[in-house]
């Protein structure tokens, strides 16, 4: 039996490749931070007692800023493969915690490819890397495009993408490098935009909430869907070779218009409701990411089912069904229809 490691287990990405792990009959593993209260609501419904011996997920107290829990962790599970998801993920926050951020994304990073160097054990290791590294440097983005961070979580992660490259050319370690562009899913931490403007949807449509409050609208992003860009992150520790690969859509859109799409989907003009805050804006912008995804298309047979508009009534359906507004609506429908073997997002 394969056994994975999964940092990040408990976030959006982190409980969606634990499900797909799990399907393909890996033993999971994933390492949580201690709390004074539980923080594992994405992956409750995958969980079994540890005790019961059909359980093929495990959990682990750890942390990315110390490197003898990590180097334990890795020497005790002794995992295949390592998904290295974990991180301060959020690109405004990064501006208001830099040496957090810093700490955690770039070093964490390096302390994992440290152990597993140590370990000595053949690991694969997948780095969860990021469009925001390519910044300012005109679009489309590829595997060869210059990075030109604009912000301390772009900065952390260029660092650790180039850590992955040395130990991976230095050391010999199966190393890999996915660089997601954005994906959300009903999953999707609250404080990110989308997830922001469909649940404010949700309760603007309820009568709980009168106004949004968003920064920039201008802002263009290639948006996927989670579930997806979980199966190229395994897809790429199956080749015979590592590489570094690009993940996304190769379509933009503006914040402005997911505004329209997902308010129009339910009768409503966001003019009337959203008001811009100075507070929301970011010291520096990136302002236009594309995919160039034609290497994962060709080496990974990767490709995107669920586009720009399905996703946003995906998301939509979603957060009003939180809010008891009604049965399963179009963006449901869109899922069945393309996922007849997996009815993926609806939580």
């Amino acid at each position: 039996m394969i056994k994975a490691l999964i940092t990040g287990i408990t976030g959006q990405d982190g409980s969606y490749l634990a499900e797909l792990l799990l399907s393909k009959g890996y033993e999971v593993h994933g390492i949580i931070r201690r709390a004074s209260t539980f923080n594992t609501a994405r992956i409750d419904h995958v969980f079994v007692d540890p005790h019961d011996p059909h359980a093929k997920l495990f959990l682990h107290y750890g942390d990315l800023s110390d490197s003898e829990q990590i180097t334990n962790i890795i020497y005790n599970i002794k995992p295949d493969e390592v998904y290295h998801l974990g991180a301060q993920s959020h690109v405004r926050v990064s501006f208001d915690t830099p040496e957090f951020t810093t700490n955690v994304n770039a070093l964490g990073t390096t302390r994992l490819l440290e152990a597993i160097r140590k370990s000595g054990n053949k690991i694969k290791f997948y780095q969860a890397s990021s469009s925001e590294m390519f910044g300012t440097f005109p679009p489309p983005q590829n595997e060869n495009t210059p990075f030109c961070p604009r912000s301390p979580y772009a900065c952390s992660k260029v660092y650790a993408y180039w850590m992955v490259k040395n130990y991976r050319e230095g050391y010999g370690i199966f190393a890999c490098n996915g660089i997601l562009f954005n994906h959300e899913s009903p999953r999707r931490g609250e404080t990110f935009v989308t997830r922001k403007i469909t649940r404010a949807i949700a309760a603007i449509s309820s009568k709980k909430q009168d106004s949004l409050y968003l920064g920039n609208l201008n802002a263009k992003r290639d948006w996927g869907y989670a579930p997806e860009y979980v199966e190229a992150m395994w897809k790429m520790l199956q080749q015979n070779k590592p590489d570094d690969f690009v993940i996304g859509t190769e379509e933009t859109h503006s914040v402005q218009e997911f505004l329209e799409s997902a308010f129009s989907y339910v009768g409503l003009d966001y003019e009337k409701y959203v008001k811009i805050d100075p507070r929301y804006f970011r010291p520096l912008e990136t302002d236009v990411l594309i995919a160039d995804s034609k290497k994962a298309k060709e080496k990974l047979d990767w490709n995107t089912k669920i586009k720009f508009k399905a996703l946003v009534k995906i998301l939509v359906d979603a957060d009003l069904r939180k809010m008891d507004l009604g049965p399963l609506g179009e963006g449901d429908e869109i899922l069945r229809k393309k996922f007849p073997d997996r009815w993926w997002g609806v939580d």
